[in-house]
């Protein structure tokens, strides 16, 4: 353990007790947890009940990485290290018949969930606008996350229309069960609820976890504090690791108490804290311990460096939002020119995902280019989604999952009484919903017309795959498809506009060049399989190419920020009704806002500059803009204030020719 601070060897050591990680932002908290894991196998515990759990695939990835690097033992790659839901799945499946479901789950995305609600209210004639159906997916998602069965949420309804939902809730696990299937929250809450209703399972699972290490603790919500204690039982040999004043996903189900709660469950818990920053200058944690000190603790902490910078943190106040975007990539390019420094070493962090379309225009301007995080998936679009669901049916017809999305997509008169009866039907039987469209048990199950309905589905799309598994032109077969389904009028029916339908049928004429794409670049000839099962892999790759350090700006969301650090950060839109958000002033919930702030502020590590605007359009109106009262609690000492006049000539020309005397001494 070479290099390690003493509260970091406090924390890689102590293994004889449960211990909570109070750990700053950039304190080092994945190394010792990397440590820790090396440590464990060295004093003899056996890699493979070693498990440590982080919340995204990204941080399991890095933490697989360095594990392998450090730890030399053969045996280190049997060490379980996934984010809590990957956990969650791995137990629903090794446990699937004591839960009563099939081997092959079918796992639900918010898109699938929204659909099956949708078609729940159809079939009951319950006539709902569309667009309260995602708030009622919301409410069944934060029920689970508070680990509520629908009974107990149908307990605590406030009201008429939370009743309804705890009914609609309680229809939907019914629905999903019967097909097989779970959604992103029953990752959780099912193998929390089957640790409860059997201890000889909980039991075995415990055995299997000798030791449990646990990131971003902060971030875990009821439903996930109920599971990692149950799995660690009552002695608790784990490590937790968090930090409070980076407590930022409230509006997800995050609970912070889960940090005092903690300490009253496992009375023998041990508290380390580790305040030393190896990321920023010590003049900008000076400014992010003052911010953050308004905010209620109950472990104090005060962030410290050894790394020392002459450089003030700018505050830029602009006229308004075209002035503040224009501004932000002029300094930036100056900024460039004069540090010699990369693009990638600036973030420009935002609130909100609106304020960056201006911010695009200017850096497209001044010729800079940049990155967008957190932006929509091409591959997370509805109607890629069904195509693709279309063609893994045609490779795959016991794909369960595949066969709810698109059964009636576009509509054939399938309601969901119908489907309902089929997946019980399978289920019973232990087959596939499209296996059992051909049992002649069903007959006495559903009507001829339904009946009639589905085997004509069945039958167009075995004749079609039939094709798809001897054809030398896939590229062919998916235009039938396309055609045979009228999916594009489809399209254009349920689109809000005429601009929205031509995007979607753009999407999916665009996924077929990408297929035809791949095909005519095989060295080998392809099958339609092949093909979708590199597509398949698809969601992998793009997560390695985002990774890989492309020279970009990167712009992103305050929330999209955390865990990642920059040379140079600007932090702009610092207005009330921004940043701190209007919503959160509205319900009194300052303290997330100024720990979404603090999060920002401890991603510089050399520069950090702020801005804000004295005027901004909002819905068409033109109205005047207060500084965030975030700026008033900085050390004021540390700022240098800068107001930026766009009309002012004589600054003008200034800059330009600074910026002209840059770019000489760059050329000489």
């Amino acid at each position: 353990m070479p290099n390690l601070n003493p509260e970091q060897h406090h924390a890689v050591t102590t293994t004889d007790k449960p211990l909570l990680v109070i750990a700053g932002a950039g304190s080092g908290k994945t190394r010792v947890i990397t440590e820790k894991i090396a440590h464990l196998i060295s004093t003899g515990i056996e890699a493979k009940h070693i498990v440590a759990v982080t919340f995204t695939n990204k941080a399991a990835r890095e933490m697989r990485a360095r594990v392998d690097k450090i730890v030399k033992n053969k045996n280190a790659k049997h060490v379980r290290i996934s984010t809590f839901h990957s956990l969650g799945l791995e137990i629903i499946r090794k446990e699937h018949q004591t839960l009563s479901l099939k081997k092959n789950i079918s796992i639900l995305d918010e898109q699938d969930k929204i659909k099956i609600i949708q078609d729940i209210l159809d079939s009951n004639k319950h006539p709902i606008d569309k667009a309260q159906i995602p708030p009622l997916s919301w409410l069944i998602s934060d029920w689970k996350n508070q680990a509520l069965s629908p009974i107990q949420a149908a307990a605590i309804a406030e009201d008429a229309q939370q009743q309804f939902a705890a009914a609609l809730y309680e229809q939907y696990q019914r629905y999903i069960l019967i097909c097989n299937a779970v959604d992103f929250d029953d990752l959780i809450l099912t193998p929390l609820q089957l640790f409860k209703d059997h201890p000889a399972i909980l039991e075995k699972w415990q055995n299997t976890t000798r030791y449990l290490l646990l990131d971003e603790y902060q971030d875990t919500n009821t439903s996930q504090y109920e599971f990692f204690k149950l799995l660690v039982g009552p002695i608790g040999n784990f490590t937790v690791v968090g930090d409070d004043d980076q407590s930022i996903y409230a509006w997800r189900g995050a609970n912070p108490e889960n940090l005092f709660q903690l300490k009253k469950d496992f009375p023998r818990l041990e508290i380390v804290k580790m305040e030393q920053n190896y990321r920023s200058n010590q003049r900008i944690l000076k400014a992010a311990n003052q911010l953050i000190s308004n905010n209620p603790h109950l472990i104090e902490k005060k962030l410290w460096s050894n790394i020392e910078d002459t450089t003030p943190i700018t505050v830029i106040k602009c006229k308004d939002e075209f002035a503040e975007s224009q501004q932000i990539a002029s300094e930036i390019s100056r900024h460039k020119f004069k540090q010699r420094a990369k693009n990638s070493d600036f973030a420009i962090l935002y609130r909100s995902n609106h304020q960056a379309r201006l911010l695009e225009k200017s850096l497209r301007e001044l010729s800079l280019p940049y990155d967008i995080s957190g932006g929509s998936s091409f591959f997370a679009s509805s109607e890629i989604k069904d195509v693709l669901s279309y063609i893994k049916l045609l490779i795959n017809p016991d794909d369960n999952s595949a066969f709810l999305r698109i059964i009636n997509t576009p509509r054939r008169e399938i309601g969901t009484n119908t489907i309902e009866k089929l997946a019980h039907y399978a289920n019973e039987r232990q087959i596939s919903l499209f296996e059992a469209c051909y049992e002649l048990g069903l007959e006495q199950v559903l009507n001829e017309r339904a009946l009639f309905k589905l085997r004509q589905f069945c039958e167009w799309s075995m004749a079609l795959s039939d094709k798809a598994a001897t054809t030398d032109e896939p590229i062919e077969l998916l235009h039938q498809m396309i055609t045979d389904i009228d999916y594009f009028e489809w399209i254009k029916a349920h689109a809000n506009s005429e601009k929205q339908a031509q995007r979607k049928i753009d999407n999916v004429l665009e996924l077929i060049k990408w297929i035809e794409n791949v095909a005519k670049k095989s060295e080998q000839q392809r099958s339609l399989g092949d093909i979708v099962n590199r597509m398949m892999l698809l969601d992998t790759l793009e997560r390695n190419e985002e990774e890989e350090k492309t020279d970009q700006i990167k712009l992103m969301t305050l929330h999209a920020a955390k865990g990642l650090e920059f040379p140079y950060v600007y932090l702009i839109g610092m207005e009330e009704g921004i940043l701190p958000h209007q919503n959160s002033i509205d319900s009194e919930q300052i303290e997330e806002e100024r720990r979404l702030a603090y999060v920002g502020i401890t991603r510089a590590q050399k520069q950090l500059t702020f801005s804000y605007c004295s005027q901004r359009k909002r819905y068409g109106d033109l109205i005047s803009t207060e500084p965030s009262r975030f700026l008033t609690e900085l050390p004021q000492e540390e700022l240098n204030w800068a107001a930026v006049n766009k009309q002012d000539p004589t600054e003008k020309k200034k800059k330009g020719q600074e910026n002209l005397a840059l770019m000489k001494s760059l050329l000489n």
